[in-house]
């Protein structure tokens, strides 16, 4: 699966998430994994307004081009937003709410697309860093320890 074959409106949805500065941009392809729903898109915010707007920004792209949300999850200062397109769901975490939740790991037999961090205006690439999107089958295997650092 590449970010390519995605369905358009999943990768409005992303671009939209990108646009809001979120992290940890992730689409699980759950179909023949005995799910209900397609795929889930999953991000991160950094706080309650961002993720907010994150879930504004999202909806009001879709919107734009005709997808309409069937049920959302969560308001103003939760930790997890969920919007309902039928055959996608998008779930906006908190760090710490999607840590807990771990939704990766539990449908980790899904096919995975990680989606680069937006970049920031001004900020150009390093040199050898990728900003293709990557494609993964399992979860990550790192880990954050008690001081915030991330161990393999």
């Amino acid at each position: 699966m590449t970010s390519n074959s995605l369905r358009q409106e999943i990768r409005w949805a992303v671009e939209a998430a990108q646009d809001k500065q979120a992290v940890d941009i992730t689409a699980l392809k759950l179909s023949g994994a005995g799910a209900f729903v397609e795929y889930f898109l999953l991000c991160s915010g950094s706080s309650s307004p961002q993720i907010q707007a994150i879930c504004d920004a999202i909806d009001e792209r879709l919107h734009r081009h005709g997808v309409r949300l069937l049920h959302r999850e969560g308001k103003g200062e939760s930790e997890w937003m969920l919007m309902d397109y039928g055959d996608f769901i998008v779930h906006i975490f908190s760090e710490r709410a999607r840590e807990y939740y771990a939704l990766e790991r539990l449908w980790r037999s899904a096919e995975r697309i990680d989606f680069p961090a937006p970049s920031r205006p001004g900020e150009t690439s390093q040199p050898g860093s990728s900003d293709e999107t990557s494609t993964r089958t399992s979860t990550r295997t790192s880990t954050r320890t008690s001081s915030g650092t991330s161990t393999p």
